[in-house]
């Protein structure tokens, strides 16, 4: 297992060590529910880094549904197996009271992408997840943080806060990491029903092989896809659907 790390105290001191040492710190912060995609970003991690730090932490900022934070998977034990294998040598996992320790008074937020695709669907989704990241950054204080382009909305506004407040680690994105017949790697994929599982590669061979947005669009709702968005930013078609209960992002360069 990781050694595991529950303040930010014991990890600062324990980074003041590698820093001393000259050895490079390369993190990789998720909610958990391990899977390969992830150890994708921990096997760049290793092979980056001397030092591979991850973290586990289920922010409950960034949710915009309660009842999905409940539904969130926890699995510590689990997960900190598979980030052994994959060469994690720390693993912080703080409680809600470390990450927060005054509340929710300061956070951070960004006022034009943050509000679109994701966003525009989500209030308050990307306050949560930028405020958590920087407070995650400043902590891990590492060379490099990884993160998959699957969010690739969150990616860029990460890139951007990184950019705007001189935070010095670099963020470094990792391809998605896909099931042999299509559909990227998530946590969320657990929840999908056997039917809903059979139909869900179809997501991506739509945003993949559709000439247009629209004809993408078209195509998931005739395969029974309740469509949020598809659209076309620069080189990339960026797309979230619903199946049932869940939802699924995904995107592909143009």
């Amino acid at each position: 297992m990781p050694r595991l790390v529950t303040t930010v105290a014991a990890w600062r001191q324990l980074r003041a060590g590698h820093r001393s040492a000259g050895r490079s710190v390369g993190f990789v912060p998720t909610l958990g529910a391990v899977h390969p995609g992830h150890a994708s970003l921990f096997g760049a991690a290793r092979r980056e880094n001397d030092v591979v730090l991850a973290s586990i932490f289920v922010n409950p900022t960034q949710f915009d549904d309660k009842e999905d934070f409940r539904l969130y998977p926890r699995t510590p034990e689990r997960d900190g197996e598979l980030m052994d294998r994959a060469g994690v040598d720390f693993l912080f996992l703080p409680d809600v009271d470390e990450m927060y320790p005054n509340g929710t008074a300061y956070t951070v937020s960004e006022d034009k992408f943050s509000r679109e695709l994701c966003g525009a669907r989500r209030p308050g989704h990307f306050t949560g997840v930028l405020t958590v990241v920087m407070k995650l950054l400043h902590i891990a204080d590492a060379d490099r943080a990884y993160f998959g382009e699957k969010d690739y909305q969150q990616l860029q506004l990460v890139r951007g806060m990184c950019e705007a407040f001189f935070i010095p680690t670099r963020i470094v994105g990792c391809p998605t990491v896909r099931e042999p017949d299509g559909l990227a790697l998530s946590s969320r994929n657990a929840r999908l029903s056997p039917e809903e599982r059979a139909l869900a590669p179809g997501f991506h061979r739509a945003l993949s092989t559709a000439p247009t947005a629209d004809a993408a669009r078209a195509a998931m709702e005739s395969e029974g896809f309740g469509v949020d968005y598809v659209e076309d930013r620069g080189d990339r078609r960026l797309g979230a659907v619903r199946l049932g209960k869940t939802r699924l992002i995904d995107n592909v360069a143009r």
